[in-house]
């Protein structure tokens, strides 16, 4: 992204760095502990939109999207027993980031000049509202959200091992406990008004597992899993509220042993995703709290390994009912700004198909490929707001019709590998609060790997012929010079990304 305004041609910088480590301790033959670090530092720039949605930005204070986390994993897997496994694993994060942007997408000086444009009335009415109510004032803003997380986690499961099973030996079983808690703090800087809050959260859960042995081939799986769910909320507007809730998901599935390389299978499942608490300071006390969702799933599907092992394909069928869906209300209040929260507004219905393959289709010559196709639909949509988009009878946001990828490897020498594959997917929604859409289209990633021993060099390259496309879009009016006539403002995709990879395994 360059910045025209300030004459920098990497105003969207990324440069981030990922370290990680991994110690495994083989204590015994029947003890493994494991250790795992993770420390990430992100410092990238944050200038995406534009008024004319192009790569060229006019903003003077370009945002920044940076991250700081530490996290470990701390894992064991202890056979007590022939009939006993015990695994437990402890986790534990710490983040802090923050997100910062221009929010009118502009610079101090083209406001300026704007606003001398005006007649003297137009200005005068522009100051007494401070530039926020009359639909013809510029303003200059910005926005910043400082976040700081804490996660922490533990879990303990318990599994049968060959002399462990029950019902005369016929079922395998896995019980466990789980418990995870966020604390989440932020702090909000935005020229629309600034806000601190507090945010906690818990879930507790037990579970368990069946896998049940009805003949050699044929094997009943049933598994549940129920969920306290707690939280906290304050914040500087002197609300304080309190949730909690009890939620359950569960499983029924039948897995089929066709033949040695074939096996089908059948499930159902509910799953489940809590409520919360919406942020917005400019909310009604009613709409600060959203309940849970659910969601009925049926799949079918088949597993198979043909010519010899050179050919491995899946197919997978699904159909699935979406009740009491959190889906994201965003009301324009005129000036440029917005009250955005969620709620529980509709129920919908997904259908598709998803399918893949490997195939080893000669000594030097692999193929590989997957398509889904997807019908995903609110079959209702009760916006509380009267004035906000319907999507009612539309596709879900975010759910395109088909995405594919086909590809190949090509082994050039013992040493030299091309590989390259075409990936795409259908026009889809950018969001359940207005009617904008994508385009369809299909990007090409292509890499030249050179291996020798322990050394690996990968020369690679993402969207290789520097396709534009769009992964995010908004509705609203942001521009004062047309009276904030609404549009459709994009944000782009990854242009053309080339890089070379050394790695070395010892």
């Amino acid at each position: 992204m360059e910045n025209d305004y300030l004459g920098i041609d990497d105003n969207q910088k990324q440069d981030e760095i990922t370290a990680k480590g991994q110690l495994k301790w083989l204590v015994s033959n029947d003890l493994t502990v494991d250790l795992n670090l993770t420390h990430i530092n992100i410092d990238n720039g944050y200038d995406a939109f534009t008024l004319d949605n192009s790569r060229h930005s006019l903003s003077d204070n370009p945002g920044q999207d940076t991250q700081n986390t530490n996290a470990f994993a701390l894992k064991t897997d202890w056979r007590a027993s022939s009939a006993l496994q015990l695994q437990s694993s402890v986790t534990y994060l710490n983040s802090d980031s923050v997100y910062a942007y221009d929010a009118d997408w502009n610079n101090q000086a083209s406001n300026d000049a704007f606003f001398q444009s005006l007649s003297g009335a137009q200005q005068a009415a522009c100051l007494d509202n401070d530039y926020t109510n009359d639909e013809f004032c510029p303003y200059n803003a910005t926005e910043e959200f400082k976040r700081q997380r804490d996660n922490y986690s533990f879990e303990l499961k318990a599994l049968s091992n060959e002399d462990g099973w029950i019902f005369n030996e016929s079922t395998e079983w896995a019980i466990g406990f789980y418990h995870f808690v966020q604390n989440e703090k932020l702090d909000k800087n935005s020229d629309f008004g600034n806000l601190d809050n507090k945010y906690k959260t818990e879930n507790t859960s037990i579970f368990g597992q069946l896998d049940t042995h009805l003949s050699e081939k044929l094997t009943l799986i049933s598994g549940l899993r129920v969920e306290y769910f707690s939280a906290g909320y304050s914040d500087t507007n002197a609300i304080d509220l309190d949730i909690e809730e009890v939620l359950w998901g569960g499983k029924l599935g039948l897995n089929y042993q066709l033949a040695e390389n074939h096996l089908a299978y059948t499930s159902l499942s509910r799953g489940y995703k809590s409520g919360g608490v919406n942020t917005e300071e400019t909310l009604s006390r009613a709409d600060l709290e959203f309940d849970s969702e659910y969601m009925w799933s049926l799949e079918n599907g088949l597993k198979s390994i043909w010519l010899d092992g050179d050919l491995i394909t899946n197919l997978n069928v699904f159909y699935s009912i979406r009740k009491d869906a959190q889906v994201k209300t965003s009301i324009d209040v005129g000036g440029g700004d917005f009250k955005e929260y969620l709620t529980n507004a509709a129920e919908g219905t997904s259908y598709g198909i998803e399918a893949d393959l490997d195939w080893m289709a000669a000594n030097k010559l692999r193929i590989f490929a997957s398509l889904g196709l997807l019908h995903a639909s609110f079959d209702k949509y009760d916006n509380p707001e009267p004035d906000a988009y319907n999507a009612d009878g539309r596709r879900q946001a975010h759910a395109p019709a088909y995405q594919f990828s086909l590809g190949s490897e090509i082994y050039l020498t013992y040493n030299w590998t091309f590989r390259a594959n075409l990936e795409g997917k259908d026009e889809f929604y950018y969001s359940n609060s207005h009617g904008s859409k994508s385009s369809s289209y299909a990007i090409v990633n292509s890499s030249l790997d050179y291996e020798n021993g322990n050394w690996k060099v990968s020369l690679w390259a993402r969207n290789l012929f520097d396709k534009d496309y769009y992964t995010r879009g908004f509705e609203f009016g942001n521009n004062p010079r047309d009276d904030y006539a609404t549009h459709t403002y994009t944000q782009d995709g990854e242009p053309r990304i080339v890089g070379l990879n050394f790695t070395y395994d010892y």
